[in-house]
């Protein structure tokens, strides 16, 4: 055998190996290959069958595994869970409680306040801006005097108004009702053993602040007590020496001022019938007198036109001016400011710091006559709603007038008209400011000037009705 024959027999089997090595190679690697496609495709095949598995067991699992944790709460853990229960509810108290507290805080804050302004006689309420003016047909008209109704009193709780007329009578009428509760008729002259009672024109009235006491003044000089439940006559005072024309009673006091038409104002104890003393000052006669808590009073003094006030510790006064007719009502805002009304046709606002009126409106019921010949409607009554911006006028130009007071009492500006017919001779707020009485009658309560026929003679209940306030901002 050659040598090249041999070489090729030992080649042989050397690259039938190297053959059958690559060929294991090629068959390792496409192993390896289907091996991944394999667990590539098995991973996505897995990841179907678990995806769906999920979706069809997780609900069920879930309730399971809740169930079970339900199950392994142990009593210690029940009774943590119940503690922290409760302690959330006793947080949630004490917020409330806080809230609530801070809430009262405020009020009281604001009560204190109010108390405070009051006694200094600064307080003004804002009320005017809710009031709305009644319909016509929610006026009552209680009728029962035969001439013109001339002075009206509410009793402090609101549940009875007395009137007086130039027909000498006193009628006390039922504020929810509108009847008569009692009529104390006038004393006929020259009969002996009858009743005391009044025999000639009653122009004025006041009851003190408990609604004990009642007092009338006419124009016989006398002012005659009675007690206002049973309208029992008490007792008699004498000394004035012309016509009684006004009377208030000392809040919280039974403590009676009275003024008249012989210029003075005299001061009496009713508790104990008994006189205190006399003031002078006015230059013509008085023709309407108020107060309030303090020992003070305050008068409007007629044709002198002044107003004043008294300070009767002191035995001294202040003197206003600012009205260019008679001053013929006064009444007192609150401690520190007043309104007057005069028949030249306008209405003031006063501060006792002053001795001119900040605020004047004139002509305040319009102008009467023939042209070219107009003169102003008289104020023949003022009210004041205690310790508030609201204030009413009464006149003969068939309506009354509510106006609402600027801040610091220094503007009036009209409100509405309320229409009624006939002198305006008497006006009075309740204490709750829920109703406005007006006595009207055919004449002035003071003369005859004019006379109106198409008045009634009556008393007229006005419910004065509030508007709802816009609810707070954030609420």
């Amino acid at each position: 055998m050659s040598a090249a024959a041999a070489a090729r027999k030992r080649a042989r089997p050397a690259s039938g190996a190297a053959a059958g090595a690559g060929a294991g190679k090629r068959r390792r690697k496409a192993d390896s290959a289907g091996d991944r496609g394999k667990s590539k495709g098995g991973g996505k095949m897995n990841e179907e069958i678990s995806s769906d598995s999920e979706s069809e067991s997780l609900a069920p699992r879930k309730t399971e595994e809740e169930e079970e944790e339900e199950l392994e709460e142990t009593a210690q853990e029940k009774k943590l869970r119940l503690a922290k229960l409760y302690l959330e509810q006793l947080r949630q108290q004490e917020e409330e409680k806080a809230e609530a507290r801070a809430f009262e805080e405020d009020q009281v804050a604001g009560r204190l306040k109010e108390d405070v302004l009051e006694q200094r006689g600064r307080l003004q309420k804002s009320v005017a801006k809710e009031i709305q003016g009644p319909a016509p047909a929610d006026i009552r008209v209680l009728r029962g005097h035969q001439l013109s109704i001339t002075c009206v009193v509410i009793t402090p709780d609101d549940s009875a108004i007395f009137s007086a007329a130039k027909d000498c009578t006193i009628i006390k009428w039922s504020v929810e009702t509108g009847r008569k509760l009692h009529v104390i008729p006038r004393a006929k002259k020259g009969v002996e053993g009858q009743p005391p009672s009044h025999s000639s024109h009653i122009l004025c009235m006041a009851i003190s602040s408990d609604g004990k006491y009642l007092a009338s003044g006419d124009r016989s000089k006398l002012i005659l007590i009675w007690e206002a439940q049973s309208c029992q006559h008490l007792y008699t005072f004498t000394g004035h020496r012309d016509a009684v024309s006004g009377l208030a009673f000392r809040r919280g006091t039974h403590q009676l001022y009275s003024t008249s038409h012989d210029r003075s104002v005299k001061v009496w104890n009713v508790a104990e019938n008994s006189y205190v003393e006399t003031l002078f000052g006015h230059q013509d006669a008085v023709a309407a007198l108020d107060a309030l808590s303090r020992e003070c009073c305050v008068t409007a003094g007629g044709r002198d036109g002044t107003v004043r006030v008294w300070k009767i510790p002191e035995e001294s006064q202040l003197v206003f001016y600012g009205h260019q007719g008679s001053i013929d009502s006064i009444q007192l805002i609150n401690e520190e400011h007043m309104v007057s009304g005069a028949d030249d046709g306008s209405v003031a606002l006063w501060g006792l710091s002053k001795k001119r009126p900040l605020a004047l409106q004139r002509e305040a019921h319009g102008l009467r006559g023939e042209p070219g010949l107009e003169q102003p409607f008289w104020v023949s009554a003022v009210a004041a709603l205690l310790n508030t911006d609201l204030v009413a006028t009464g006149s003969h130009n068939s309506c009354v007038r509510l106006w609402q007071c600027g801040e610091g009492f220094r503007q009036l500006e009209p409100l509405c008209d309320i229409p009624l017919v006939g002198f305006i001779n008497s006006l009075k707020f309740s204490s709750s400011g829920d109703f406005l009485v007006a006595g009207v009658g055919q004449e002035h309560r003071l003369g005859r000037w004019w006379r109106i026929k198409e008045a009634r003679n009556s008393v007229c209940i006005i419910p004065l009705h509030r508007a709802p306030r816009p609810p707070a901002a954030g609420s």
